[in-house]
C-alpha cells in the first residue's frame, strides 16, 4: 500500500519537461542574422500560450549554412529565420 501511494506522490511532484528550441549558433547563421532570429524566438516563448513550455538552446553548426539561420524543434527545421512558422509548430505543439 505504501508503495502505491509514494508513486502517487511522486507523479504529483513531477513538474512537466520543457520542449526544446535548437537554434544554430554557426558562423554562416550568424552573418544571416542570427542574433535578431534568437531575441525575436526568445521574446516569443516568453510570451503569454508559450511562456514556460520551452526552452532556446544555441548550438554549434548544424550543417544547414546555406539556409541559415536555422531551429530546430522536434522533426520540423525551420529554414532562413522564419520565425513565423517556428511559432505555428511551437503553437500547434501545446493544443
Amino acid at each position: 500500500m505504501w508503495h502505491i501511494v509514494a508513486i502517487g506522490l511522486w507523479r504529483i511532484a513531477m513538474k512537466p519537461r520543457k520542449k526544446y528550441i535548437f537554434i544554430c549558433n554557426g558562423k554562416d547563421c550568424k552573418k544571416n542574422d542570427n542574433k535578431s532570429f534568437s531575441s525575436s524566438v526568445k521574446h516569443a516563448i516568453d510570451k503569454a500560450p508559450l511562456k514556460g513550455n520551452f526552452k532556446l538552446v544555441k548550438t554549434k553548426c548544424l550543417d544547414c549554412c546555406k539556409s541559415g539561420p536555422v531551429a530546430v524543434y522536434n522533426n520540423h527545421l525551420v529554414k532562413k529565420g522564419d520565425t513565423d512558422k517556428l511559432i505555428q509548430f511551437l503553437t500547434s505543439d501545446l493544443l
